[in-house]
Order: C-alpha cells, then structure tokens, then sequence
C-alpha cells in the first residue's frame, strides 16, 4: 500500500472526532465510542494487529483514563473545599482589589499562574488548577476551559520541570547511534545536546508566545462577552504583550542558563511578581470606568455553564485573610514543585510505591501507576489539610466529597474510550501487515508529499501526535527520531527540526481531546468538547504556522536569503497582528462599529 493511501488511513479516527465532535457538535461521550471502534478496526483490518495486542491496548488506555480521572476528582474537590471553606469569596474580592477587569485576571491567572503549575507538574495539571479558579472568580465554565486550553502551548515544552525534553526527546532520540554521533561531533554530551535543543524550542516558544495573552482575551471578549466584540480585547494589547515578555524574556533566559528544567518555572515566577505588582499599580491596566465583565449570568446560555455550581459562601469564623486564602494554592504548587525537582529526593521516595502490570497478555505492552506521585494525590492531600486549615463545617466538606465523585463519574465515559482509542492508534505496529504504526505511517505520507517544505510541516505533526495522545512527551517519543531523520534527508540542521517537533506537540495540547474532555470535567461542563476544540482550533493553528515559518526562515536562509517563503509568512502574520491592533485597539470610543459583531 502506498504511503499517501496508508496516511489517509491512520487519520480516520481523527477524521470521526473531527467530523461528529468538532463539525456536527456531537459529545466526547458519543463521538469517542465511534472513533475507538475506527481504530479498531483499522488495527485489526489493515495493519493485520492481533486481537490480543488491541486487547492489551484497550487495558492500559483505561489505567490511563482511571488516573485522569482520578487528577480530575482531585482537582474538583480541592475547588469545592475552597468554595465550602469561604476562601473563594476572599480569593474573589482580592482580584477585584487588583482590578476587576476579567481581561486582566484571565491573564494573570490563566497564561502566568497556569504557567507555573505547567511548569511544576505538567500533563495536563494547569486545567485541572487555573480552570476552576476562574470559574470560582465568576467566568463562564466555557470560557474558562477555553482560556486554559489555548495557554496550553509556551509552557508545555518545560512542563514538569523538562519532562518533554529531558524524557520525551531523550527517550526518542537516545537509542539511535547516529544521532549519538551527531551529538557527540556537535562537541558536546548527551546533556549538553539536549540542552542545545532545549534553547533552540524556547526561541520558537518566545516568538510565537508573543501573541497568546492576547489571543486568549480576544477570544473570550469575542465569543463570551456581552457585545460579542474583538475589539474590547484588543484594547488591552499593551498590557497583553507586557505580560507576555513579562514571562517569555525570563523564560528564554532560564533555558540559556539554567537547561530545560526551568524555563516555565522562572518564567512565570518572575511573571507574576513583575505582572501582579504593575496590575496593582495600575499600569497598562485600563481604569475602572472601563473595566471589561461578563454579562449577568442569568442572561448566559445554558451551554455557557456546567454542573459545578460556585456559590458565595463565607468563612464559618469570620472574615479570612489573602494569605490564608491563598494557602491552598500555594501547598499545592510547592508539593507539586518538591515531588517534581530531581535533584530533591520527594519525588523518588513517592515514585517508588508502583502498581504495575507489566506485559499484559504477552504482548508487550506495560502498565503502571505510581499513585503517591500523581497530582490527584496532591490535590486530595491539599484538601485535607486545608479542611484543618479552613474549618469549614463538616457536613459541607463530606458533601464536597460525594459532588466531586459525582461530577467525576460523569467524565468517565468519554474517558474510557478516549485513552484506549490513542493506546490503541500508538500501539498498532507489529501487525501482519508489516506497517509502522498509525503515528509513524502517518508522518510518513505527509513527508512523502512535502519534501523540503518540511520544517513548515514539522510542527502540525508534532501537533498532531499530541492532540492524539495527550501529551507533548510522549509526541516527542514518537515522532523525534522521525523528525530528526527527515532533517538530515532534506539537508537542514536536523536539530531544529526535533526544536520544531517539540514546540508543534506542545501547542497540540490546545486541541487534544482527551486534555479537553478532562478540563470540561473539572468543571461539570460536558458535551461541548466540539465547542471547545473548535475555539482552540485557530490559535493551534497560529502557532503551528509561526514556529514552522520561522523554522523554515532559519534553515533555509544561507541557500535561499533572507526573502524566503518562511520570512514572507512571518512578516505577513506581523503585519496583520499589527493592523488588527492599530485598527481596533483603541479605546472605547475609537472603536469601529464593524469591530463589534453581534450572535455567537
């Protein structure tokens, strides 16, 4: 079979997610079901996969989804604690101390704050943290779900604390000895040659990152607001763009300087220190008179909301203080921190109590769960002692057990099948059939047709891999090797193009289902998956292109000059960010009446 016809193939089950979820608004609890049984049947049909080795797949995707699901209660109970004990109502009124724009706290706590916790523990943690914060704040849970999936990108490469590089490209590229010996002629270690890597992602991340916080506030002020207006997000592009560099200038310098473990810690740490204190001074922050807010929330579509209900309850024992609010919070990103730095022992101790199943079946395929360590652990563990903490009245706290198990259990559905689905699109080689797996056949039919346009490509395939698999790391592991090959077949640094891969896999993560299916759940918001990917769908596609243009302008300048087609796209991309601003960042009564459109 030849290589296009087999790539066709391997993207059916996408095709069925994106056709029924994404096209015709169908639930992740329909459309998942749909899209396993393609890729069953795919396995089984045409890569000639025995029915034991999906079986085997099919098992370990749910070990995967009982562990996702297990982050989510986690995370939805430590929200109802928060909610129970009264320290929303203090966490509320101290961002409207700071401001009470919703532009401005979105991209505090959604691009800086979600940063960090990515930063700290990384697979898929922020969602399950930032998300139901704005939502305790007062934001729609679709906006809030949407808000933590887009900045789903600059900080995934460097998510817990380097893991996509430091496991996902290492892991993909160490077993192959001409890649050792390419690393060893660069003049340096294995460590050194990840590092060098490392430097290269985050370049692409700080240039591409530029535009996020502002693409996350259009979005909601567009889609979610009460004008359905670009426009009044657009008017808070110099504070945007501060925030932006506020994170990405620190961010690039950890990875120079410190190696892939840091660049999202530090970046967002000094981020929120330099962007929360210019917000309480009120610089670049719009004055109050223009603060920007959702409409009254019973005017929002029913579809706007899910089934976590957050209620203004006050402390049991008086007035609480920021601090104590805040403390939750605070235990959570540093046990996070302290059980994700390698060179602390936290984390080995934790990661040594293993549930496994290795070789289920004889098929080679291995199961394990480290419980201790996942961040469900920390979440729980964050609750309890916040209930000692807090004291909210027991009753409320055991009924903040039973809606979280109940919300939780709502998810599961399209969970159990999600996760199997990848296990089994990532584990079909071996079969009969004699072709590399769906991943792998894949990439090999858009390489087929690309040819030295690849560093373009590169990044929609890491993209690609994550939004299938869940994960930046494990896209790496796939498609690293790939892509390192397909840069020395087209004659380029074939670092840059696993650079390529890396940052493609993490802005992947804006449109990965089963990422997704977990946010909404956090939140009780189920059924409008399709809703979600297709807001994400756009900004993916932005930083996908800029990364890959600038990719392309870089490897192709020596032979081809400085007016290239990757520097064409770049500047086309610059200019129109920059109209767009011009033309519609203005203040309220430079507003064009066609910037403001009405209906959703």
């Amino acid at each position: 079979m030849n290589p296009t016809t087999l790539a066709l193939l391997s993207l059916l089950p996408i095709v069925v997610v994106g056709i029924f979820m994404v096209g015709l608004r169908w639930p992740a609890s329909r459309v998942m079901p749909l899209s396993y049984i393609t890729a069953v049947g795919l396995a089984v049909g045409v890569w000639g996969v025995g029915m034991v080795q999906v079986a085997a797949a099919t098992v370990n995707g749910l070990i995967i989804a009982l562990t996702l699901l297990y982050i989510v209660f986690g995370a939805i109970l430590l929200l109802n604690t928060l909610q129970e004990s009264g320290a929303l109502r203090t966490i509320r009124q101290g961002f409207t101390s700071i401001t009470a724009d919703r532009r401005v706290q979105v991209i505090i706590v959604a691009w800086l704050f979600g940063s960090f916790i990515e930063g700290s523990a990384g697979f898929g943690t922020p969602a399950a943290v930032a998300v139901p914060l704005l939502v305790g704040l007062g934001f729609p849970g679709l906006a809030a779900v949407t808000a933590g999936m887009i900045i789903q990108s600059t900080p995934v490469s460097f998510g817990a604390v380097g893991t996509p590089i430091l496991v996902g490209v290492s892991s993909g590229l160490a077993s192959d000895a001409g890649v050792q010996s390419f690393a060893a002629a660069s003049g340096g270690d294995w460590p050194a040659f990840l590092r060098a890597i490392g430097v290269k992602v985050a370049t692409l991340h700080m240039i591409a990152g530029t535009l996020v916080p502002l693409i996350v506030v259009v979005v909601m002020t567009r889609f979610f607001g009460p004008r359905k207006s670009a426009a009044e997000g657009l008017r808070v592009w110099k504070f945007a763009l501060f925030a932006a560099f506020a994170m990405t200038v620190p961010y690039l310098a950890a990875a120079y300087l410190l190696g892939p473990e840091f660049p999202s810690l530090c970046g967002s740490l000094v981020g929120l220190a330099v962007v929360v204190t210019a917000a309480r001074r009120g610089l670049l922050v719009p004055p109050p008179e223009e603060a920007w807010d959702f409409a009254p929330r019973e005017t929002w579509p029913r579809d706007w909301s899910g089934t976590l209900e957050v209620r203004d309850v006050g402390h049991t024992h008086g007035s609480m203080g920021m601090f104590k609010a805040w403390s939750p919070y605070l235990i959570v990103a540093g046990l996070l921190l302290l059980t994700r730095l390698r060179a602390l022992p936290f984390g080995a101790w934790l990661q040594s109590a293993v549930v496994s199943w290795p070789d289920i079946f004889g098929t080679g395929i291995s199961a394990s769960v480290q419980p201790l360590y996942l961040p469900g652990t920390m979440f729980i563990v964050t609750s309890l002692v916040t209930y000692l903490l807090h004291r909210p009245d027991p009753a409320a706290y055991r009924q903040s057990w039973a809606t979280s198990l109940r919300v939780t259990t709502a998810a599961s559905v399209a969970l159990v099948f999600t996760v199997p689905m990848v296990q089994v699109f990532i584990n079909s080689g071996g079969g009969t059939a004699g072709y590399a797996r769906m991943p792998i056949a894949l990439a090999d039919g858009v390489a087929a047709l690309t040819g030295s346009a690849w560093p373009l490509v590169a990044p929609f395939i890491g993209g690609l891999g994550a939004a299938v698999a869940g994960s930046n790391t494990v896209s790496n592991m796939m498609f690293s090797l790939f892509q390192f090959e397909m840069g020395q077949r087209i004659a380029v640094d074939p670092t840059w193009i696993v650079a390529l891969q890396a940052v493609g896999g993490a802005a992947g993560n804006m449109i990965c289902v089963h990422n997704v299916v977990a946010a909404s759940a956090v939140v009780g918001l189920l059924g409008r998956e399709g809703t979600v990917i297709r807001l994400t769908m756009l900004p993916f596609v932005y930083y996908a292109l800029l990364s890959g243009a600038v990719g392309y302008s870089i490897l192709t300048y020596r032979e081809r000059g400085l007016l290239n087609v990757g520097t064409v796209i770049v500047l086309i991309i610059a200019a129109v960010a920059v109209f767009v601003i011009a033309r519609y960042g203005g203040r309220s009564g430079d507003v064009a009446p066609e910037a403001t459109v009405s209906g959703r």
